[in-house]
């Protein structure tokens, strides 16, 4: 299996200023992320970045990074940039892996690969996992996938999907046994010409009213293939509460 991991990093944030240089463990954090990234079966590990800094601590630690504008509206639109300056073919298959995961599961980076590379049919590819309690379905910063039945996801959103009419009719507390909800995993496989693509394509109301880049695909008539994980990925850091835990999660692992 052969495919490219890039993963796009920015210095701005408003919740975690500088996130990407946070200290973990005596390394940056996006140092971090490319190591674990390169425990996954991907031929090649690349940062795509539009900040010096971040460059320069990814180079130093003796790893590639390259530079994209500053005003790409999203990473999707930074990877696209990006696979033009490695000039990847279109058959290429890229792995989208956000510089805030440390803790990503690398057979996960694979599992979204392998799933693009098995079904030419697919445009994209992403993960999600089962959700087991109400309130997790129930919370909008939770994204929900409704798949058909060949795994391709027929739709994203925030609000609890699909929702259970009778059930929830008389009591919302817990979820029915018949229900088997799935939270959505933000990774995303890609082939590079899609990726091409995606820079041409409009953007739609229903992204907008969701929050959500990839419904854009969903609404254009692309197909999004999704592997469903057995597990719940571990979080990400976007606080400084999640910084402290990822921090305590490497100093436990370093004494093992």
């Amino acid at each position: 299996m052969s495919f490219v991991a890039l993963i796009p990093a920015r210095l701005k944030s408003t919740r975690l200023p500088n996130k990407p240089l946070a200290d973990i463990g005596g390394k940056p954090m996006i140092v971090r992320v490319i190591e674990q990234v390169l425990k996954s079966s991907a031929s090649l590990v690349c940062v795509a970045t539009d900040d010096e800094q971040i460059r320069s601590v990814v180079e130093a630690a003796g790893y590639r990074a390259i530079m994209t504008r500053g005003d790409h509206p999203s990473g999707t639109d930074r990877l696209a940039e990006a696979i033009n300056h490695l000039a990847l073919p279109d058959d290429a298959v890229v792995v989208n892996v956000q510089g805030d995961e440390p803790l990503i599961d690398p057979l996960l980076i694979d599992a979204v690969a392998a799933k693009l590379i098995a079904d030419n049919s697919l445009a994209m590819s992403t993960a999600c996992h089962a959700i087991t309690s109400a309130t997790d379905f129930l919370n909008p910063n939770a994204v929900k996938v409704v798949l058909d039945v060949k795994q391709r996801a027929m739709y994203f959103s925030r609000a609890p999907i699909p929702w259970p009419r009778d059930a929830f009719m008389q009591d919302q507390s817990v979820l029915p046994e018949a229900l088997a909800p799935l939270r959505h995993i933000g990774i995303y496989g890609y082939r590079a010409e899609f990726l091409r693509t995606y820079q041409k394509l409009s953007p739609s109301c229903i992204e907008s009213i969701e929050a959500l880049e990839q419904l854009r695909v969903l609404w254009h008539g692309y197909t999004i293939g999704v592997h469903i994980s057995a597990d719940a990925p571990l979080a990400g850091v976007d606080t400084p509460e999640d910084l402290a835990r990822v921090r305590d999660a490497f100093a436990h692992l370093s004494k093992i």
